[in-house]
């Protein structure tokens, strides 16, 4: 393999972990296996410290096709609570509002799920990596400062509902790039007559790269190991 002129890897992400950790383990293992000082390094679509599952980085040369990776279509498998909200709207937050679900039915779940099908508007949550002046969203808002995030053309191609055990349920989703699932969360509490926050988040599939075939993070220096590397210098 070579990491200079480019690889594209796969990794499932694991809970707890920000992206930006991940990318800057997976460079320091790369470097030490190498025996380079720095080598680019970079992932294509940022996932939220309590989500899981597929995070592509891309090395070397490789870090060129970021945009081109991150417009993908991307598939996630959602748990939601009704009935709750959060200011993050998952559960890096803690609850601050509680609504009635006695009114929802598995039927009235499956056709709201349907009215989030095909083209939408979604405003992104205040606690995401959105740009506000030069600022992070996510940065003003933990000081407790005002953001208003405008709201954003999707695309949103399936819907699934995979478990209904109200006032939980687990859904499928895929969509294109830019879609918050937290958001999408939360409309779908609003659409309900009630509230919603997520409770796990799997990022299943980026494009055709699944996440039963990603690395595991815990894996990768034996995985390494195992590679014939190819090295170049001024890396």
């Amino acid at each position: 393999m070579d990491f200079k002129e480019g690889e594209i890897l796969a990794f499932d992400k694991p809970y707890g972990w920000t992206s930006f950790g991940l990318v800057a383990k997976v460079r320091w293992q790369l470097c030490h296996r190498m025996g380079v000082k720095k080598l680019k390094v970079g992932h294509a679509g940022t996932l939220d410290p309590l989500a899981t599952g597929v995070l592509l980085v891309c090395t070397g040369k490789a870090t060129k096709r970021i945009e081109e990776l991150q417009a993908h279509t991307k598939e996630y498998v959602a748990t939601l609570k009704l009935g709750a909200t959060t200011p993050s709207f998952d559960l890096e937050k803690p609850i601050d509002a509680v609504y009635p679900t006695e009114h929802i039915t598995r039927e009235m779940v499956e056709e709201v799920l349907t009215r989030f099908v095909g083209t939408i508007e979604q405003v992104p949550p205040v606690f995401s990596a959105c740009k506000v002046d030069g600022s992070r969203a996510y940065d003003l808002a933990r000081r407790g400062e005002e953001v208003e995030l405008k709201a954003k053309t999707l695309v949103i191609d399936e819907i699934e509902l995979l478990r209904c055990e109200l006032p939980e349920i687990d859904i499928r989703v895929v969509c294109s790039k830019g879609t918050y699932i937290r958001a999408l969360a939360r409309d779908i509490g609003q659409a309900l007559h009630s509230g919603a926050h997520l409770t796990a988040l799997r990022r299943t599939r980026i494009g055709d790269r699944r996440v039963e075939d990603c690395l595991r993070l815990e894996e990768f220096p034996e995985w390494l190991e195992q590679q014939v590397i190819e090295t170049t210098e001024n890396i």
